[in-house]
């Protein structure tokens, strides 16, 4: 897509001071959305950018992944003039995003309430492992320790008495980075509306309790510990993968009349007659014994067989796939969640589209992710630099500019 795209957030400016996932994520989600993001990286770089194998070129993708339609700027903090850059960045911008450890953003005399008395519209959003206050706020967070603490890692697994099994991807992480964003749209409509900027707050322990509506829903209700169920479901049944002749499929007999339809489909009527199987209770009671008959049933054809019976019949269903199999689907590739970027140093490269659609502001892909410092030049000039002062901070290490020949839509 082009620099010409406009989405909802056009005209929004955001300083992104975060590294690794969740902060990066927020500002990515905010950048396809229209915003004009910023991101500010200490002068080794975003810690992503070592995160190789895999590179494409000698670019890491997991850096271009989560960073693509940002502009790059390379400042050293401990320095009085990167320090001061910063600063002037920050006194007219919307919002600033940051995912260090508390008192970080203070000791360096940035933290919110020094930054307000400057900018009183400044949104803050401060994305942390447990948030900014509790008996935590202190303590640093990873994906994983979030996973534990909040429950997620003792209800994933085969079962009951297995070892932990941590979510395959980093859901704290990005849930996270979705919540970071949505708090700051909303901070931003209220700005809009009053002119007043906010903290937002929230943390990858928060992000892992909010997997957990389900689970708590029976942990506070009857006093028991949810156990892990394999791909079960807590609360209905059938609802779960099964075994076919060459794979796994996905049933979502939810409800009684998707139940009902399912016996018929799979020509097994007699299970409606089954005292064990009449309602949901009732299946959720005995669920090993009717997973045992369905897998019987199932394992009997292939896969796209199945998947061709069910539809047909209107049951959902879907099979399991692999990530470059979903990546291949039809789905994925119609709603545009695999985009390509023309990136200055890997060439042509693939990463996922925005998950969400507007008819009246479409946002997009603009830009690849930016190479260390690609945009310091540029930046720093928006801002009031003259070519003398940036060619001096450079000269003096306070900036780092990449050697790429900048331009406004690169």
């Amino acid at each position: 897509m082009t620099e010409t795209t406009s989405g909802p957030l056009s005209g929004c400016r955001v300083i992104e001071l975060a590294h690794i996932m969740a902060g990066p994520l927020a500002g990515m989600m905010l950048a396809d959305m229209g915003a004009d993001v910023i991101k500010v990286e200490k002068m080794a770089g975003d810690d992503t950018r070592r995160m190789v194998p895999p590179t494409i070129g000698d670019e890491s993708a997991a850096f271009m992944m989560l960073n693509r339609n940002k502009r790059g700027i390379v400042l050293d903090l401990k320095q009085p003039e990167g320090k001061q850059a910063l600063q002037r960045l920050l006194r007219d911008a919307d919002v600033v995003i940051e995912n260090y450890r508390k008192g970080t953003m203070e000791r360096l005399g940035l933290g919110y309430d020094e930054l307000r008395r400057e900018n009183p519209g400044l949104i803050y959003c401060a994305l942390s492992g447990f948030g900014r206050s509790g008996p935590y706020a202190e303590r640093g967070g990873f994906d994983l320790i979030a996973q534990g603490m909040s429950g997620l890692m003792s209800v994933t697994g085969e079962g009951p008495g297995r070892p932990p099994v941590k979510v395959g991807p980093p859901v704290s992480d990005i849930t996270a980075g979705i919540l970071g964003a949505m708090g700051i749209a909303a901070a931003y409509a209220h700005k809009l509306k009053t002119g007043e900027g906010q903290m937002v707050d929230t943390s990858l322990f928060e992000a892992g309790i909010t997997q957990t509506f389900w689970q708590s829903a029976i942990a506070l209700a009857t006093g028991e510990t949810p156990q892990p169920l394999g791909s079960a479901h807590p609360l209905n049944a059938p609802y779960q993968a099964f075994q076919t002749a060459d794979g796994w499929i996905n049933i979502g007999a939810a409800n009684q009349a998707n139940w009902e339809r399912l016996t018929k489909l799979i020509g097994a009527p007699e299970l409606l007659e089954d005292e064990r199987f009449r309602d949901n209770a009732g299946r959720m009671a005995h669920r090993l014994d009717l997973e045992e008959i369905l897998n019987t049933i199932f394992r009997e054809r292939p896969t796209a067989d199945w998947l061709e019976t069910l539809e047909t019949g209107g049951l959902p269903a879907g099979p399991v796939l692999s990530i470059n199999e979903m990546h291949r689907d039809p789905q994925t590739l119609a709603r545009g969640m695999v985009v390509e970027t023309d990136h200055p140093a890997a060439g042509r490269t693939k990463a996922l589209g925005p998950p969400v659609k507007f008819s009246a502001t479409p946002g997009g892909v603009r830009r690849a992710a930016p190479l260390l410092g690609q945009h310091s030049r540029e930046v720093l000039a928006e801002v009031g630099y003259s070519e003398t002062e940036i060619a001096r901070m450079i000269e003096s290490g306070a900036v780092c500019a990449g050697a790429f020949a900048e331009s406004p839509a690169g």
